[in-house]
């Protein structure tokens, strides 16, 4: 059995949950809470970051971050299912992985100016900088949105939850000036089950 070292609300450990899901392999997988704030001892002896989310394999090797545990996860299912073998394709998934990822990025380093430090300390330029990313970001993604496969790839699975995430501590205020994404979403959300299984409480 598979251990993966986790939070519920992290959209990275979401977005290896939804993979899993997906490729059949969520019965070989024991989630196992991390506590990233105050790592214990055994936690930061299997990443020495101290990150989630960290797999640790049967053998006891530990694979991290969520990219490195998605491949892992399409080569244990066999290959091309969730990670394109066609150059055009997988190059695109991954550059669009990348994109969600940043978008992610830019949305805890706003969460954490909000919940690490005291108000007087806040700097709004630099809340405003992971903002413009975030903006920018999405108005390419809204000029055009990435198209839904019958099966979803790791583009797709790190978009939908860098979205989620974006209602989850943004307050949603993405869906007002996105009618596309939002769209995009939703057609997600219904072919993919495992995104609502995952959603944080």
């Amino acid at each position: 059995m598979m251990i993966l070292r986790h939070s519920q609300a992290s959209p990275f450990v979401r977005k290896v949950k939804i993979a899993a899901e997906i490729l059949g392999l969520s019965d070989r997988i024991e989630l196992r809470d991390a506590d990233t704030a105050a790592p214990e001892p055994g936690f930061l002896g299997q990443n020495a970051l101290g990150k989630i989310p960290t797999l640790v394999l049967e053998d006891g090797t530990t694979l991290f971050d969520s990219p490195v545990i998605l491949e892992y996860l399409d080569h244990l299912a066999g290959g091309g299912r969730i990670l394109p073998t066609e150059p055009k394709a997988r190059f695109g998934a991954l550059r669009l992985q990348a994109l969600g990822d940043g978008i992610l990025d830019a949305a805890l380093l706003i969460v954490y100016e909000g919940r690490f430090r005291k108000p007087e300390m806040k700097v709004q330029s630099w809340i405003d900088r992971q903002l413009g990313k975030i903006d920018r970001a999405l108005a390419v993604l809204e000029a055009a949105p990435p198209a839904i496969g019958a099966a979803p790839d790791v583009g797709q699975i790190t978009l939908a939850c860098a979205l989620g995430y974006l209602d989850l501590r943004l307050e949603g205020r993405w869906r007002n000036e996105h009618p596309k994404l939002v769209v995009w979403l939703d057609q997600f959300a219904a072919g993919v089950p495992a995104f609502a299984k995952t959603k944080p409480a």
